[in-house]
């Protein structure tokens, strides 16, 4: 009778394991997304710094050599 016992005590852990890792598994899925999308939110905000900075740059260069070229 005990060996019964033992075998479903046995199963039971088992079972309880497997629960738990499937959640534990669970849990370090969804901080993967969350830290994908936090990583994809970043880089599309540090991409649209870069572009306003470029084309700042860019219109800055274009009225410096306006303005040069009118001084000539």
């Amino acid at each position: 009778m005990s060996t019964r016992s033992g075998e479903a005590r046995t199963r039971a852990e088992a079972s309880f394991k497997k629960e738990e890792r499937a959640k534990e598994g669970a849990k370090a899925m969804m901080e993967y997304q969350a830290n994908a999308k936090a990583t994809r939110e970043k880089t599309a905000r540090l991409k649209a710094l870069r572009l306003a900075k470029e084309a700042a740059d860019n219109a800055a260069e274009a009225a410096a050599k306006t303005a040069s070229d009118k001084a000539s």
